[in-house]
Order: structure tokens, then sequence, then C-alpha cells
């Protein structure tokens, strides 16, 4: 239960930086993803957070590219 509102939140939080997605859309991806994560296991998360990361970096490559 506690996961589920954290990442409700963490959704919520997110999606006001990413557009296209509202707040309820973004809470609902939240908890979807806490759902996932815990079906995941830990092998599944630290995947996940690799590829977070590297999408990451490539969105601020991309922005840097349009900037300069």
């Amino acid at each position: 239960m506690i996961g589920k509102i954290i990442g409700a939140i963490a959704g919520e939080r997110l999606s006001r930086n990413v557009g296209g997605v509202g707040g309820t859309g973004g809470a609902l991806l939240g908890v979807g993803a806490a759902t996932l994560a815990r079906r995941l296991g830990p092998v599944g998360l630290v995947a996940a957070a690799v590829g977070g990361y590297v999408i990451k970096k490539h969105y601020e490559k991309r922005e840097a590219g349009k900037l300069g």
C-alpha cells in the first residue's frame, strides 16, 4: 500500500516534466510502475534503473544538440 502511494506521488511529479501526461495519468503510471517493480524483483529493478539512466542521458544529449 505504501509503495503504491509513493509510486503515485512520484508519477504525478514526473508527469509535470513530461508533455502529454496529466497529473492523474502520471499517478496511475506511478502505481503501475510500483506494481511492476515488485513483480520484476531485484534484477529487474536494477535493469529498469540502468535503462532509465541510459534514456535520461540520451535525452540530455539530444537536448544539448538542439541548444548548441
